[in-house]
């Protein structure tokens, strides 16, 4: 073979045979595979010189290999969908068999107290105070008072405990005392927000006051009403945000009662707002002792003959209405997602009546049931009636999924974080029950 001294002038010799001069680097055309030619019809014919090339050209495969990684991209996330569908439709229409109790501590004789579900603690209280204790009976914090009837108002981890006519309101959550409030004024009704701000109903000789306060007692907000002018406060509720409060007044108007439901926005909106107030309804002849807020953008009020359901976070508007007629509601439960109501129904179905709507307002489920209950509880996709001595398990469309009944009567059930796990407070101890 011939010695090649000057090897730029040999690779010009190719390049201009094979016309193609459209680099200035004279070593473009050896870093390529076969693309020597722009010409589409030669490469799409793909013969080069009259001569077939040995396959396809670089591009096409490196496409060819970008669309078998992407079919392969999409049917391992089809499949992974599948199993994950798969676990999850198991794991929510699971049925247990059996029940145990997997371990048992002692508590502080509690015969004297009452007992309430603290985000998945347990809260004990009684005229002479209250404290907070885990799932393995350790206590995380005491708060000694007195009071002649305590009331308890939760939300979330979040716990102010208040006396009627009294003037001392106390905070806390699962970690501990946030602060207390002195009120100066006789308390009538209050409610706490998720980070501890409090609303509460304060009362005045002719002037009924409704204050905001921070956990340590400062002032954040108030106004006043009057009989004559909005009526008498008869309910009222503060959004987790603490932002929206719902009050519920009654009045006489024209010798007949009527109910205001009325909302005040304390956020950027409401400064913005003549006296905070951001919407209103009036009910003429009806009745509306109780409000409540679901999460920060949904309420749901009950009256002595429907329900009601608002929407919106600044200003909110009624949604829908279910009414109930002249039927006795018995209790009415909640969570952020449903609304719970047991009517009194004294059928052959049962003589309880659950009615399950959902946050819009519409009826999702009913369930007829003769347990003697203490509460209602929705968890984890799960409805749970539990009384004293028994307890039924419901999946949200109110097919019964299990039925136990416990060797020791219960004050309350207490859901964890684990479907088939629930902790049981005895007047003596705090078990772990265990579905399989």
């Amino acid at each position: 073979m011939a010695e090649v001294k000057d090897f730029t002038k040999y690779l010009k010799k190719l390049q201009k045979k094979n016309n193609d001069d459209r680099d200035d680097n004279p070593f473009e055309a050896l870093n390529r595979d076969y693309d020597w030619d722009e010409d589409p019809d030669i490469a799409e014919s793909g013969e080069y010189d009259g001569y077939p090339t040995k396959g396809p050209t670089y591009q096409e495969r490196i496409r060819k290999h970008r669309i078998a990684v992407a079919i392969r991209t999409v049917v391992v996330i089809a499949v992974t969908a599948l199993i994950v569908a798969g676990v999850y439709v198991s794991w929510r229409d699971k049925h247990f068999t059996e029940s145990n109790i997997t371990s048992s501590v002692k508590i502080a004789d509690a015969s004297g107290a009452k007992a309430i579900n603290l985000a998945g603690y347990v809260l004990t209280y009684s005229k002479d105070g209250a404290s907070c204790i885990d799932g393995s009976g350790q206590q995380l914090w005491n708060q000694t008072y007195q009071m002649q009837n305590p009331t308890i108002h939760t939300c979330k981890d979040v716990v102010a405990i208040g006396d009627y006519n009294g003037h001392n309101i106390y905070v806390a959550n699962t970690g501990g005392a946030l602060g207390e409030i002195d009120t100066n004024l006789p308390i009538r009704d209050f409610c706490v927000a998720s980070q501890g701000v409090v609303a509460a109903v304060l009362d005045d000789k002719n002037v009924t006051w409704i204050y905001l306060f921070d956990p340590s007692g400062k002032e954040l907000a108030s106004f006043k009403t009057t009989m004559q002018d909005s009526g008498y406060p008869v309910d009222i509720s503060i959004s987790p945000s603490g932002e929206l409060v719902c009050v519920s007044y009654l009045k006489a108007d024209s010798g007949k009662l009527k109910t205001s439901v009325a909302f005040f926005n304390f956020g950027d909106v409401g400064q913005n707002l003549a006296d905070n107030y951001a919407s209103g309804y009036d009910y003429p002849d009806v009745v509306v002792p109780y409000v409540q807020f679901m999460n920060d953008s949904k309420i749901f009020a009950v009256a002595d003959d429907r329900l009601m359901f608002f929407s919106g976070k600044e200003v909110p508007t009624s949604q829908t209405e279910s009414l109930t007629g002249d039927e006795e509601i018995k209790s009415v439960f909640y969570s952020d997602n449903y609304v719970g109501v047991v009517f009194v129904n004294n059928t052959d179905e049962g003589a309880y009546r659950l009615q399950i709507y959902g946050e819009t307002g519409n009826l999702d489920t009913t369930i007829y049931f003769d347990t003697e209950y203490v509460d209602v509880l929705f968890d984890n996709g799960q409805i749970i009636v539990y009384g004293e001595d028994e307890y039924i398990l419901y999946d949200m469309k109110g097919t019964e999924k299990f039925r136990g009944t416990f060797d020791h009567a219960v004050k309350v059930m207490v859901p964890t974080n684990v479907r088939s796990k629930f902790l049981l407070v005895t007047e003596r101890s705090l078990d772990t029950l265990e579905l399989k």
